[in-house]
Formats: C-alpha cells, structure tokens, sequence
C-alpha cells in the first residue's frame, strides 16, 4: 500500500499555524502527518521550535484519520528514553493505531543549547539510541523495570497508562550501520530524498534488508522518505521558496558542530542559489514530478512524507492534493 503524508515544519511556522495546516492535510486526502522535534530551528530569523510531544496531543485531538508522528524525535539527550516512553504511552492510549515514534541519533543544534552536555561522536550517539529503543519498549511491555544500561538507567520503573498495543517504532538513519539497526530492531526505516542515488540503491535499503534477516524478520515493515518537493504552478517561485531551506543542502561536515541558528542560517545565505535548491524537487509540471518520484517509489520507499518549503502551506496541501496525489495513487498503487 503506498502511503502519502505530509510533513509538518515545525522549524518555520509556530504551533497554531502548523495545527491548521495539518488538519487542512487531513482534509486534503494526506494520509499522514509526521512533524519534526527541534528544540532550535535551522534558521534564527523568523524560525520556530514548538514542542512536537505536546503538538502532537493536540493533533490527534484535531483530526480524526491521519497517522501521525515524529520524524525525528531524538530520545538520547533532552529527551530522557523513560520520558518518551511515557509520553508516548500516553498519546497512543489515547490515539490508539494513529502514532509512530520516529528516532534519530541527533544533531548537536537540538542537544547541546538544551543541556550544555558535550556533543560525543557518532558511535556514542549510536550506542545511546540502541540503548534507548531497548528501554522504550522493555518499559511499554513490563512493569517495574529496573534497567542498568551504559547510559540509562531505571529503579522500578512502570509506565501506568500504556496502550493496548506498543507504538511502531521507526527508526532513521543515512548510514549503514543505523540503516541495519532499523532493520533489525525497528517497525519502520525513516530517510530524506535529495543525496546521492547511490546511498538509497547501495547502502541505506540493502542494508535495512540485511537488518531484517539477521532477526529474521517478514511481513509489513514501512520503508518511509521525507520527499523534498517545492511545486507550484509558477516555476521561478517554487524554485525561490528552497531559499529558506538552505541549511540542508549544507554538506554534515559543514554543520556537524554548529549548535547556533544563527550561524547556521549565516552558512545558509552564503549558499549560491542553485546548490540552496539542490536537495529539492522543483516543478511546474504534474507529470514531470511524478516521473521524478517513481525512482524512489520503485526502490521500496511506500511511504512517502511530503515536505514543501514555501510560507503558502496552504496553497501548496491543496495545489498538491489536487494535482499531484492523485497521479501518484494512479501510477503506484
């Protein structure tokens, strides 16, 4: 089944307008709605941080069908795993089949500013997310865990209001061995479209693969990407709106350490106008962006989370709804 939603900025727009313009994607046929957990935009002017666990209470009191969820929630550092665990618990008992929890390792914007904790290298990063699924789920499906971790731990611990059934899991990665971890332990693989073909084809999906047969896992297992796409019947303002977004055509070595929007958004402006567009699919044309979504479609990628750059969100949900979904339905299933 191929899943199409819509991805929430929280990044470039405060709560209430990020609200109304998810429940505007319910109503424009969006299948789900997954909003991003920063603690810092990418972007000092004009830029927004709502917190995604509590905007996600109020999504789900909004809508009615959407799944919904985090893409992506970072469970290792501001976020305490038994933390998560029960906020978590608590929005799938009340939104029971309607959310997934979506984990990443981190970026040192969100973490450090939070805490004033060292920003370690990626093997700890690694080691704390492995260690945090294993504690999220061990306390949705025990009582009283008392956890001694490398990292974490927990006395007794119960979470008292869980849902009937444990929360997807979907865990994101661009490289290989987080991509294997996903596969391994997760319900679901979270990625974004725009970087090289030959991360998808050659690291990132054989290795979700390998993941699962060494668990020796089968059946439904969500393979999701956040699809970059500015579309718009006028091609010069679709191709000005990727403006805002520059930041994430800045390469990781670039802004691995840089923890002040400020200065991200200084290395943003400073990007020529054709690299600031790189990471996006910029079209005038239906039929044309829906040839440039078949690669990634035909890859395995069934879900596919729409994230538009431009202030108009809401030209965009019902321009897109209207004239793309539909021929993405029609092609892919």
């Amino acid at each position: 089944m191929l899943r199409l939603g819509y991805k929430a900025s929280a990044e470039q727009f405060d709560a209430r307008r990020l609200l109304d313009y998810a429940v505007l994607a319910e109503g424009c046929g969006f299948d789900s709605v997954f909003v991003s957990d920063h603690f810092q935009p990418w972007r000092h002017t004009g830029g927004h941080a709502p917190s995604a666990i509590a905007w996600l209470g109020a999504l789900g009191a909004s809508t009615s069908r959407i799944v919904m969820g985090t893409s992506v929630l970072t469970p290792t550092f501001r976020h305490h795993p038994s933390m998560v665990a029960q906020a978590f618990g608590t929005l799938g008992q009340l939104y029971p089949g309607r959310l997934i929890l979506g984990v990443g390792s981190g970026e040192s914007l969100n973490e450090v500013p939070a805490t004033g904790a060292p920003w370690p290298e990626m093997k700890e990063r690694f080691a704390r997310l492995r260690e945090a699924v294993r504690l999220i789920r061990q306390l949705w499906t025990e009582e009283r865990v008392s956890f001694e971790g490398a990292f974490y731990k927990t006395e007794r611990a119960t979470i008292y209001d869980k849902p009937e059934e444990p929360v997807p899991i979907y865990i994101a990665g661009a490289g290989p061995m987080v991509a294997k971890f996903a596969g391994r332990a997760g319900d679901g693989f979270i990625c974004t479209s725009g970087k090289p073909w030959e991360l998808y084809r050659e690291t990132l999906l054989p290795n979700v693969a390998a993941g699962l047969e060494e668990a020796g896992r089968a059946g439904d297992y969500d393979r999701m990407i956040e699809m970059k796409v500015s579309f718009d019947t006028d091609k010069a303002r679709a191709l000005a709106d990727t403006r805002n977004w520059a930041a994430l055509a800045l390469s990781p070595e670039e802004k691995h350490s840089v923890e002040d929007p400020l200065e991200m958004e200084r290395l943003a402006d400073a990007l020529p106008a054709e690299r600031a567009a790189s990471r996006w699919i910029v079209s005038d044309d239906a039929d044309a962006h829906v040839e440039r979504i078949r690669p990634y479609v035909e890859l395995g990628f069934r879900h596919l989370v729409f994230h538009a750059p431009g202030e108009d969100q809401e030209r965009f949900l019902r321009l897109y709804a209207r004239a793309v979904l539909p021929k993405l339905r029609a092609a892919f299933g």
